[in-house]
């Protein structure tokens, strides 16, 4: 548990992840399938979408059971260096 004392999240736990990117057809299955590296048991029915109003953009909030704080710090690098990806909250 050494490496988790520097956060004051209790693991595992359900961590919500907001993506946003551009709506594009392949959004969902490709943040689908980056936090499968992470997080191999991450299911899409997990991820919720909600467009913007004007539909250039969608946002994906995805619920991700993590085990622990570099888990977690994987995952947040892997989406916010995808192309595809403008904002990870």
């Amino acid at each position: 548990m050494a490496e988790d004392q520097d956060t004051l999240l209790e693991f595992p736990c359900d961590f919500p992840i907001k993506i946003m990117g551009e709506t594009h057809d392949e959004f969902a299955n490709t943040i689908l399938l980056l936090i499968q590296q992470h997080a191999p048991a991450f299911d899409a029915s997990r991820i919720e979408m909600r467009a913007s109003s004007g539909g250039k953009y969608v946002s994906l909030t995805c619920t991700i059971e993590v085990h622990s704080k570099p888990q977690l710090d994987d995952i947040y690098r892997t989406l916010t260096s995808h192309p595809k990806v403008k904002y990870v909250l």
